[in-house]
């Protein structure tokens, strides 16, 4: 074997100009894949922490049957048990109750159908960034008062302004007539269509007030530390918690989202796969040309009594020397481009702003599969396209080779 690899590694050297010309083709597709699968990564994971941190979060938590058919007699009991239990995961950064209505609601003569969100303004701030999405008015002065944070759009079909009144009616959970006043302190704007039509936010303690709900809620939102840790923090919640409740990953309860999502990263994966065609195509130009240039010498090491195996594993091992220097010279630079676009980012050419959120640059992560998937792509498509250069030298005819000029 230690004879093989001596020949094979000799072999490369001894055309060292196709030698370095496939080695840029292997180093060069290894460097475009791991770029762009980082900063692929880099993107979706911005772009879900945008979506999430707007209002839905990474994982929700419900009575069971809460996603399919919202209702408001589909709370959850202990909130504020429940809540504690939550924040003591050690993987969770925030977390936020909301109790969820709708009803009707009124600006002097003018009225319409709304959807009701009770928050913890506190909670809520530090999770969703509530605050920077008022763009006109002002935040709750307290945990119970009688004040309505109402959506862009609402508030433009109702006519309402900071200072106005809003009159609620919706009905309670033990099946009485709920209707109150309240003070429109702010108007905000999610980025979200359905949710700048539709919906007033009260303080939690307030709407749980109006609709007699006691200390029950009908959503726990979350966030975790790292997106991609969000379906096994949500396995261990459910673990936790029990079948009391239902505990969904953003995955399930913002589906939409998620299919843009997975589009994207097919189209990255046809990207990926011509990269590697290209790859491909020039390893076995270049295996394919040493073959035929080597006739004489193949045909001399069948005459000698080498087995068309050996000559197969002779060539391979030349593609996989090839390959070993292409990808670790892949590996240097492509960890230090996407360490740089990392740390630095790509700029826009316009900064992009979603619920109160502004992103101007596009930034990379460096992960294991940034390197690894490109490294296993480059020496498989190397090595598979070598077998059909590697059988045409094992079958070699000694007599014809030898004659060969």
């Amino acid at each position: 074997m230690k004879l093989w690899f001596q020949l094979a590694l000799r072999n490369v050297w001894r055309q060292k100009r196709r030698t370095f010309l496939t080695l840029i083709t292997m180093f060069g597709g290894f460097g475009v894949a791991s770029i762009s699968i980082a900063w692929s990564d880099g993107t979706f994971e911005k772009a879900i922490d945008v979506y999430t941190r707007n209002f839905s979060g990474h994982i929700q938590i419900h009575s069971p049957g809460y996603l399919d058919t919202p209702s408001l007699y589909a709370a959850v009991d202990g909130g504020e048990s429940l809540l504690a239990s939550v924040q003591s995961h050690p993987q969770v950064i925030a977390a936020t109750p909301r109790v969820k209505a709708a009803g009707l609601v009124a600006v002097g003569d003018v009225s319409a159908g709304g959807r009701f969100w009770g928050v913890d303004i506190t909670r809520e701030s530090s999770m969703t960034r509530l605050p920077d999405k008022i763009i006109s008015g002002q935040s709750f002065s307290g945990p119970a008062a009688n004040e309505v944070l109402v959506a862009n759009g609402l508030a433009l079909a109702l006519d309402a302004d900071p200072g106005d009144t809003l009159v609620v009616v919706s009905q309670g959970i033990d099946g009485s007539l709920a209707n109150d006043a309240y003070l429109v302190v702010g108007i905000f704007e999610s980025g979200e269509a359905l949710v700048d039509q539709t919906t007033v936010i009260f303080p939690i303690d307030a709407l749980r007030e109006l609709l007699v709900l006691g200390d029950r809620v009908h959503e726990i939102a979350l966030i975790v530390d790292d997106v991609a840790a969000v379906p096994a923090v949500a396995r261990d919640l459910q673990q936790r918690l029990g079948d009391a409740v239902d505990v969904a990953t953003w995955q399930v309860f913002a589906q939409t989202f998620n299919r843009a999502m997975e589009l994207n990263r097919r189209g990255t994966w046809v990207s990926l796969l011509i990269i590697f065609a290209v790859v491909a195509v020039g390893v076995l130009n270049t295996v394919l040309m040493t073959v035929l240039e080597r006739t004489r010498e193949y045909g001399v090491l069948r005459a000698l009594g080498t087995s068309p195996l050996q000559i197969v594993r002779l060539v391979l091992f030349e593609v996989t020397i090839m390959a070993v220097i292409g990808v670790t010279i892949g590996c240097v630079l492509g960890f230090a481009i996407n360490s740089v676009i990392a740390w630095v980012g790509i700029p826009l050419p316009a900064p992009i702003s979603h619920g109160g959120v502004e992103f101007s640059r596009l930034n990379s992560v460096v992960r294991a599969q940034s390197f690894w998937i490109p490294a296993v792509c480059v020496f498989a498509s190397a090595l598979v396209v070598s077998i059909f250069p590697a059988r045409r030298a094992a079958r070699t005819a000694p007599a014809l080779a030898m004659r060969a000029r």
